[in-house]
């Protein structure tokens, strides 16, 4: 876990937000502390895009619910990996009445198989996570520091009722027991990143609250 400079490094004109890059080239100016930038309680005032830099990796997290699909498939231009798609693509070639508990592991290895191609080509990639799976974050962690870019974490801050509630809109579910535990982890990053603390590897997080997430259109790379 880093301990982050609180709130500083990330500059904003034109309603767009870009967090100064802690990549291999920059390291030497900026130095190696993360940042953490709260574009939460803005009332109408946080930026229409977020900027990185090219190569950069970024990983949007959140509850179930919370808007992490809706929000990637908006703004998201560049590779983006969401298991949901390849859940949906498997979908479609499977019987009806086949239970998805038995093609899953089938839909993983698909996902994270795209994942690393995708990760080996050295293109910019945001990556849907349900902020349980630290694993993958370590993962993205080295393949930003084997490429010398920046990994940065979006982080949705959405009230459980507000996230079960998407979950109806949306016609999916996960289990109580899912929920509670996505709930525990995301709310572990969530006070971690208001305390100056992100997970090792991560060059910045950014918190977003519903009115930061429906008033963003873009997630670009590159200056």
């Amino acid at each position: 876990m880093h301990k982050a400079s609180a709130y500083p490094a990330m500059t904003a004109t034109n309603g767009v937000a870009v967090p100064e890059q802690p990549g291999a080239a920059a390291a030497e100016a900026l130095g190696p502390a993360p940042v953490v930038r709260d574009l939460r309680h803005r009332a109408g005032r946080a930026p229409r895009q977020l900027c990185f830099g090219a190569g950069d990796l970024v990983v949007v997290s959140g509850l179930p619910g919370s808007g992490k699909t809706t929000l990637i498939d908006r703004v998201v231009a560049s590779p983006r990996f969401d298991s949901q798609d390849a859940r949906d693509r498997w979908a479609r070639r499977m019987p009806g009445f086949l239970p998805y508990a038995l093609y899953r592991p089938l839909v993983r290895v698909a996902h994270y198989a795209g994942l690393r191609r995708a990760l080996r080509s050295g293109a910019s990639v945001v990556v849907h996570d349900c902020g349980t799976q630290s694993w993958v974050r370590r993962w993205l962690a080295r393949e930003a520091q084997r490429r010398g870019r920046g990994l940065h974490l979006l982080l949705l801050d959405v009230d459980p009722d507000t996230a079960l509630a998407g979950q109806r809109e949306r016609g999916r579910g996960v289990s109580r027991y899912a929920f509670a535990r996505h709930r525990r982890a995301v709310g572990r990053l969530v006070r971690d990143a208001e305390r100056g603390r992100i997970p090792a590897g991560c060059a910045s997080a950014v918190l977003l609250d519903r009115d930061a997430v429906d008033r963003l259109r873009g997630i670009g790379f590159g200056r």
